[in-house]
């Protein structure tokens, strides 16, 4: 664990939304129809849905359901991690880059009950070479609710490449099949 971390590097620089990323408001939409945290292909996945925000943000929302219980009556932390994974790997959309998780540093403030919303809001702190710096917060309650996960993370910019080599040769060539190429590229666009 020595030397990972989140902080800032000398050097790294403001993000810079691309002139081609979706409005503000505008929903982002599954990248993946089989994706565990957004795809609506998976019953009990989390559905998050992901809005652009102003600058280089996302917010996103997460009802959490039966099927997301660690403790009795509680998410799992891990579910919740995900829940933030999901809504920070979004951000990609606004640099238009692919990008997967390097490192998820996860706090959790307060538990989160079954059926409630999780109100997401998450934003590139930095960019670094390849290197992506973000920062997520999960408010209960509403966008100003109390908070309760927060994360920060690093994503690095990969080429589709990543993907193809290292994905199971089923879902790939299904994915790559597809007629729909507005699909195609979604499936390999966002952190899955």
């Amino acid at each position: 664990m020595s030397g990972r971390t989140t902080t800032l590097p000398d050097g790294a620089e403001p993000p810079v939304r691309h002139p081609d990323a979706p409005a503000p408001g505008e929903v982002i939409g599954s990248h993946y129809e089989y994706c565990f945290g957004c795809g609506g292909g998976v019953p009990h996945g989390l559905h998050v849905e992901v809005r652009a925000g102003e600058g280089v943000s996302v917010t996103a929302e997460f009802r959490v359901k039966e099927a997301h219980q660690g403790a009795p009556g509680l998410a799992h932390g891990g579910v919740l991690a995900t829940a933030l994974d999901e809504t920070l790997g979004s951000l990609g959309w606004l640099l238009r880059v692919i990008a997967v998780t390097g490192r998820l540093e996860t706090d959790y403030v307060l538990p989160v009950p079954v059926d409630a919303v999780l109100h997401l809001r998450a934003e590139v702190r930095a960019v670094h070479g390849r290197k992506i710096y973000a920062t997520a917060t999960g408010r209960i309650g509403g966008p100003e609710g109390p908070v309760a996960v927060q994360a920060d993370a690093v994503f690095i910019e990969v080429k589709v490449d990543h993907f193809i080599e290292n994905g199971r040769p089923t879902e790939i060539q299904a994915a790559l099949a597809d007629p729909d190429q507005v699909k195609v590229a979604r499936a390999f666009e966002v952190n899955p």
